[in-house]
């Protein structure tokens, strides 16, 4: 259960109905929550509380994850990934390890992610995007290290981009957790996949 109010489909203005309508049909997703990829959903329905962080939310994280940016999806994934891990919030990692498979990241690598550092089946540049996350995360830094490790493999845009995935990421997961929305309410375990119902007929 969130800690705000959720916006109901007789409440939500036009803008937010067409937004509804793409995620949960015709239902009222606060009487019956629940999305095509199985989360309860309830991340839109509270930030449709003020529509303009809404709109700005998806259109800014949907930008990010379109074709065409210069930072390779899956080292993009990976990022998310380690974000969610770090910050804690299951919500980001559990929905993200389906991305991260669309984009083509190897089954071993996600089994291994969450103990990167001792494993052997990440390249150069995706330990050095972990190592540049965890800091990120960890600590509001990037040692000088880990930087020239960086622009070893990716350039000025690419490292940018990185950045403001982590950033972005790091936001959300962060507003998901103190909010208790979708996966990351109180009471669920810490960093477990939620698998997606299968495809309704």
């Amino acid at each position: 259960m969130g800690r705000l109010r959720q916006v109901s489909l007789a409440e939500a203005s036009p803008e937010i109905k067409e937004l509804y309508k793409q995620f949960f049909g015709d239902r009222d997703p606060v009487n019956e929550p629940g999305t095509a990829t199985g989360t309860p959903g309830d991340y839109w329905t509270t930030f449709a509380l003020v529509p303009d962080i809404l709109f700005q939310a998806r259109t800014t994280l949907g930008s990010m994850l379109a074709p065409g940016r210069k930072l390779p999806a899956p080292l993009r994934e990976l990022a998310i990934l380690r974000t969610g891990i770090v910050g804690d919030s299951r919500f980001e990692y559990s929905q993200h390890l389906k991305v991260a498979r669309m984009v083509g990241v190897a089954e071993e690598k996600l089994q291994a992610i969450k103990g990167w550092v001792v494993s052997d089946n990440f390249t150069a540049v995706e330990r050095a995007v972990m190592q540049a996350t965890d800091e990120l995360i960890g600590r509001n830094l990037v040692e000088d290290e880990t930087f020239a490790e960086l622009k070893r493999h990716l350039s000025d845009e690419q490292i940018l981009e990185l950045f403001y995935v982590i950033g972005l990421w790091r936001m959300h997961g962060m507003i998901v957790r103190a909010l208790h929305l979708e996966y990351d309410n109180a009471t669920t375990a810490r960093m477990k996949e939620i698998p997606a119902p299968p495809p309704k007929k």
